[in-house]
């Protein structure tokens, strides 16, 4: 897959997810609750990555600050 492919693709999803939106008021309740709970879930997916990768930096972070190397002197030659 081309990067203009991959833009094109995008572009298409992100044209029918806007007409989607735009016909909501008239949708079915059916219709809703299954676009809300795709919604929710791809919110929580990508909360969880955040705190995921928030968490693992974080951890990465302070192991280096709090990492100390001893300073010996040298031997004399």
């Amino acid at each position: 897959m081309t990067a203009t492919d991959f833009v094109e693709e995008i572009h298409s999803v992100g044209e029918r997810l806007l007409l989607k939106l735009r016909g909501l008021p008239k949708a079915e309740p059916v219709e809703l609750v299954a676009f809300s709970i795709i919604v929710v879930f791809t919110a929580t997916v990508l909360l969880l990555l955040l705190i995921a990768c928030s968490c693992c930096c974080a951890d990465c972070c302070s192991e280096r600050r709090d990492q100390k190397i001893p300073v010996r002197p040298r031997k004399p030659r």
